[in-house]
């Protein structure tokens, strides 16, 4: 289905009439400083929060909940007659729906599915309630921290790719005549979050989700840095134990899986990243 692109001076029907539609048969995407508000919204670890309200290892909310009279089941957040139970900390995801949001070329695009505005099928009582423009929409739907996060995240996502890189190009690797490395990155571009997820060892899936911080959930900027950085120290402990090409494959192939699984988590096309990723590698001299 073909996406219908928006400027942010186009006004819609976007007044929600607050029936619950949307928290129900969804698919929300989850990137880790999301992840932790959420569990602090509920007063539990991030562990605790992963296990019991999300899906493929932590970078999707659970629906399992009541359905609703289509049958759709409501969000594991969503409580009967209440609404979300999380509303203030709720994502991204939910901030822009009916909207989706993309970046090309270093610009930022908001769009919504389909020529026909997704609302009105199952909400149509929204044509009776005020348009807003995309940007008054974006400004009360209070988007602007999550929009930061989930762009940190995309450029921890490349900083991933680029120790991947490294790995392979600047250690003799690739002159080896190396062609397993680029199968594998290859592999695991086509790979869901679940099975991905099952190649990484758990202490770095759940470094990548699950970090370890001290640090003020409303300072997204602080957390993600903070995140890279444990990253970083995690990724130096591991360099200074390659003494092998084997170990040298093996921690390029890591580290793309890192990156990989990070996208799933902020909805990137991860086989076509993989692809892209891939040419470049060949570019500079990798083979596979």
């Amino acid at each position: 289905m073909k996406n219908t692109l928006l400027n942010r001076s186009d006004s819609l029907p976007l007044t929600c009439s607050r029936s619950g539609t949307c928290c129900h048969g969804n698919r929300v995407r989850l990137n880790p400083w999301e992840l932790m508000r959420l569990a602090q919204a509920k007063g539990m670890t991030l562990e605790e929060f992963r296990r019991k309200h999300t899906r493929s290892a932590g970078t999707v909310l659970l629906f399992n909940g009541t359905p609703n009279h289509t049958g759709k089941p409501s969000c594991s957040l969503y409580e009967d007659g209440l609404g979300c139970s999380v509303h203030p900390s709720r994502p991204l995801a939910c901030r822009l729906f009916p909207l989706g949001r993309q970046i090309q070329n270093g610009t930022t695009q908001y769009m919504h599915e389909g020529s026909e505005f997704p609302c009105l099928k199952e909400c149509p009582e929204v044509l009776d309630l005020p348009k807003l423009t995309v940007e008054k929409y974006l400004i009360g739907q209070e988007t602007s921290a999550f929009e930061q996060a989930q762009d940190a995240y995309l450029e921890m996502m490349q900083n991933l790719a680029d120790v991947a890189f490294e790995l392979l190009l600047d250690t003799g690797l690739a002159e080896s005549g190396d062609t397993q490395t680029l199968a594998s990155w290859r592999r695991l571009g086509t790979m869901d979050a679940v099975t991905l997820g099952k190649q990484i060892p758990a202490e770095w899936l759940d470094i990548l989700v699950i970090p370890d911080l001290q640090v003020q959930s409303e300072d997204v900027l602080n957390f993600v840095q903070g995140h890279q950085e444990l990253l970083n120290t995690k990724i130096q402990e591991l360099s200074e134990t390659l003494s092998t090409l084997d170990a040298v494959r093996e921690a390029a192939i890591l580290m793309m899986a890192l990156a990989l699984f990070l996208s799933h988590s902020i909805g990137a096309d991860s086989k076509g990243l993989s692809e892209h990723w891939i040419e470049i590698a060949k570019s500079h001299g990798a083979h596979g």
